[in-house]
């Protein structure tokens, strides 16, 4: 739900370079991606703010406000 959320609302708009990390994160094993995802680890740059985006996406789509 929270990739669909981000691919929805900012992957059409996304640069070359944003979308090759979004290409990169998805090769990523489940459990690391959902510790990314869930804030039980954190990713490198650039990864580090797609990951930011993404859960900022789906926090403001279901209206919870900002993500820290």
């Amino acid at each position: 739900m929270l990739l669909e959320r981000y691919v929805r609302s900012h992957l059409l708009e996304a640069s070359a370079d944003e979308r090759q990390v979004f290409a990169r994160l998805l090769e990523l094993p489940d459990p690391l991606l959902a510790d990314y995802l869930f804030g039980h680890a954190v990713p490198e740059p650039p990864m580090a703010g797609l990951v930011a985006a993404i859960v900022q996406a789906s926090m403001t789509e279901a209206g919870m406000g900002q993500y820290r």
